[in-house]
């Protein structure tokens, strides 16, 4: 901030009535549904498949970790 207490915005940024119109006239954000705008069932899918399977490779990750450690633990 400023020291007389004005944001300083970047350029291109916008003022008060490009805010104000953003924030009533934009509306609220859809949520989940259709976070994937304009992309097909299948590739929905093929999203969904992929996140599964990174939280699955991080999950055994940690068990990797989780087993070193414990092993390393036993040995000393």
């Amino acid at each position: 901030m400023s020291e007389d207490g004005a944001t300083t915005r970047a350029p291109g940024e916008g003022g008060r009535l490009l805010s104000w119109a953003f924030r009533h006239l934009a509306g609220p954000a859809d949520g989940v549904q259709g976070a994937v705008q304009g992309g097909s069932t299948a590739a929905r899918e093929a999203w969904k498949r992929d996140l599964a399977e990174r939280k699955r490779y991080t999950q055994e990750q940690r068990e990797r970790r989780r087993a070193a450690r414990e092993a390393q633990r036993r040995a000393e």
